[in-house]
C-alpha cells in the first residue's frame, strides 16, 4: 500500500505571546521588502541566508566536536519560510549520529545561502567563512552546491521559443565543475588540521516526473521539440558524476543523494541489485560509463523522489510541496530575516541499531543525513 508522510510545511496553531508580538509588528515593517524580495527574481533564483548554530547535548558528557556545512537551501533546510528552517536538516542529521558514534556533544554549524549559486557558496560561504572549520573542535567539513545553477538554468530553458539554445546548461555544469574543485582545494588548504572526515553531497533531481514533458522551444538538427527530462537528466549526471571523481581525487567522501532519493531500496527491475545501490557512483568510473548508467542502461529504475519506495508497496515523500527541497522531522529553528539560532538540545536518539535511525528512510533530510553519516570515522 502506497503511503505518504504528511507535509512537514503545513501551518500548525500557535499562541502569540509578548515575544510573538514584537515578531509580528517586525515583519509588518519589512513586508514590503520581503514582497520585493519575491517579485524580485524566481524563487531559485533569490538569495536568503539561514544560518544555524545547533548543539546536540548528549547526557553524562561535556565534550564537544565540531561538524560545518556550507551550502545553499538544500543544507539550510529551507521550508518556505523567510523566518524560520529545518532544525534536524541533514547537517544536524549527521551530528547526532556522531554523538552517538562518539559519546560527544557536537555542535553542528550551517552556513547556508538559500538561492545561491556555486560560486556564491563558494565565495561568500566557504572563502568568506571559513574560520568556522578552522576551529580546534573541528572535526568533519560537509558541503554541497550546484543546485540552483541547474535550476536556474532549467527555468531559462523551459522559457525558450524558436530553436532550443542549450548553451546556459552546459555553462552551468561548467561553473559546477570549477567551484566544487575549488572549493575542495580550499577545504583542504584551510580546515582545521584534525579534521577527520569531509564530504561533499551531490544533487537529486527535483521535478523528476513533471519535467516528463516537451519544450517550447525546438532542437536546431531535428526540427522536433525535445522531452525536457531527457535534455536535463544528462546534464545534472555530469554534475553529480564530478563532485563524486572530484572527491575521490581530493580526499572527499561523496554523499550520492541521487542514488539515495531517486532509486529505490529494493530490486525493482530484477538485476540483482537494489535500485538505490545499483545507480551510486563508483570509484574508477569514467563519466561516459557513469552517464550511459544513469541515462539509460538504469533509467527505467528512476522515480520521482515525491515517492521513494522503501518496498514494492510502500513509499514515503521525499520533497515538500515546492517540488524541490527535501522533507523532514524535528520541527523549525529561526533562520532567515530576523537571523540564525544558536541552540542546544538532547538527541532525538542516544543509539542507533545497525547505524540507521528509525526514521532513517521516512525524509528527504534524514536520508541525505544518514548518507553524509556513513563516512563517519569511528573515533575523533
Amino acid at each position: 500500500m502506497l503511503t505518504k508522510t504528511p507535509d512537514p510545511t503545513s501551518p500548525r496553531p500557535r499562541r502569540i505571546g509578548a515575544l510573538q508580538a514584537r515578531v509580528r509588528t517586525a515583519l509588518c515593517s519589512l513586508l514590503p521588502a520581503m514582497l520585493l524580495l519575491g517579485a524580485a527574481a524566481p524563487a531559485n533564483a533569490n538569495t536568503l541566508t539561514q544560518n544555524v548554530s545547533w548543539t546536540i547535548d548528549r547526557a553524562g558528557t561535556t565534550t564537544k566536536y565540531r561538524v560545518v556545512a556550507y551550502g545553499d537551501s538544500i543544507y539550510a533546510g529551507y521550508n518556505g519560510s523567510t523566518l524560520n528552517a529545518a532544525k534536524y536538516a541533514a547537517p544536524t542529521v549527521d551530528a547526532e549520529y556522531l554523538s552517538a558514534l562518539w559519546n560527544a556533544d557536537i555542535e553542528s554549524i550551517r552556513r547556508a545561502k538559500s538561492g545561491a549559486v556555486a560560486a556564491d557558496i563558494y565565495n561568500n560561504k566557504i572563502v568568506a567563512e571559513k574560520s568556522y572549520m578552522q576551529a580546534s573542535s573541528t572535526r568533519a567539513v560537509t558541503f554541497e552546491m550546484c543546485g540552483n545553477d541547474g535550476l536556474q538554468a532549467r527555468t531559462a530553458f523551459k522559457s525558450q521559443t524558436g530553436t532550443c539554445d542549450y548553451s546556459g546548461m552546459d555553462a552551468g555544469v561548467n561553473s559546477c565543475k570549477t567551484y566544487v574543485a575549488a572549493a575542495m582545494d580550499f577545504i583542504n588548504a584551510n580546515a582545521y588540521a584534525g579534521t577527520k572526515v569531509k564530504v561533499i553531497s551531490n544533487l537529486h533531481y527535483p521535478g523528476y516526473a513533471a519535467d516528463n514533458v516537451q519544450s517550447s522551444c525546438k532542437d536546431a538538427t531535428t526540427g522536433a521539440t525535445v522531452n525536457l527530462q531527457s535534455v536535463f537528466l544528462p546534464k545534472l549526471a555530469k554534475m553529480n558524476y564530478w563532485m563524486c571523481e572530484y572527491a575521490r581525487q581530493k580526499g572527499f567522501q561523496c554523499a550520492d543523494n541521487f542514488a539515495q532519493y531517486m532509486g529505490a531500496d529494493y530490486d525493482s527491475n530484477g538485476d540483482g541489485k537494489v535500485d538505490s545501490e545499483a545507480l551510486r557512483y563508483v570509484a574508477g568510473d569514467s563519466e561516459a560509463a557513469y552517464l550511459t548508467r544513469i541515462t539509460s542502461t538504469l533509467r527505467a529504475t528512476l522515480r520521482d523522489a515525491n515517492a521513494h519506495f522503501v518496498s514494492a508497496g510502500s513509499s514515503y515523500d521525499y520533497i515538500q510541496s515546492d517540488d524541490t527541497h527535501p522533507t523532514y522531522s524535528g520541527g523549525t529553528v529561526t533562520a532567515g530575516l530576523f537571523g540564525g539560532t544558536t541552540g542546544s538540545g538532547a538527541p532525538r536518539y542516544t543509539s542507533f541499531v545497525g547505524g540507521k535511525s528509525p526514521l532513517w528512510n521516512q525524509y528527504g533530510h534524514e536520508r541525505m543525513g544518514w548518507a553524509v553519516s556513513t563516512s563517519n570515522p569511528s573515533a575523533p
